[in-house]
């Protein structure tokens, strides 16, 4: 019998490559029951990771989700505000386009050979009440000459006599005015037929 030559280690060329391939199939295996609940452990928490990971996952979705409502909710609110603002300040100058009438009844009913300072001074008032107004985004909706339009102008009569285009303003009996896109008083006007 021939001996078997042993590696510096002290291991047969056999058993140094069965140690480096693992053992043969078929073999069985020597498996320390430490190395088995180790092994259990670390697929236990790997499965608790798995488990915590798309918990934490589904959180920031709800959380993410939940952020953009209530980012909708704010502007939808901002929105509402600002809309109110605009209706409230749209009734309180509607509120003051009488007195505007009454000052422009006034300023025409002075002829025109009487109109002294005390005319200068009510035209100035009436320069700062059109100024307010026009602050506030107040303007005055263009009628006269201008095709009908029943958004902006309330016809009232008809100008049979009117030498204009059919459905032409041919006369502004009350003047219109408009807050942004909000018609706060249509023009009363008359028509030609």
């Amino acid at each position: 019998m021939t001996p078997k030559r042993r590696s510096p280690e002290g291991e047969t060329p056999r058993q140094k490559s069965e140690a480096v391939a693992g053992p043969a199939p078929g073999s069985e295996m020597n498996v320390s029951p430490a190395a088995v609940a180790d092994a259990q452990e670390d697929m236990a928490l790997a499965d608790q990771l798995a488990k915590a990971q798309t918990l934490a996952g589904e959180y920031l979705d709800d959380l993410q989700r939940e952020r953009a409502t209530f980012q909708n909710y704010r502007k939808r609110i901002e929105r509402e505000r600002a809309e109110q603002a605009l209706s409230v300040a749209g009734d309180l100058l509607l509120r003051l386009l009488p007195t505007l009438d009454d000052f422009y009844r006034a300023m025409d009913a002075v002829p025109q050979g009487e109109r002294d300072q005390w005319f200068a001074g009510v035209a100035l008032i009436l320069r700062k009440l059109e100024r307010f107004l026009a602050d506030e985004g107040v303007v005055e909706i263009e009628a006269l000459g201008q095709p009908f339009d029943p958004v902006f102008h309330e016809a009232i009569g008809v100008d049979a006599e009117a030498d204009a285009e059919s459905g032409t303003i041919t006369q502004v009996l009350q003047r219109g005015y408009r807050l942004g896109e909000r018609v706060l008083r249509p023009a009363m006007v008359r028509v030609a037929p």
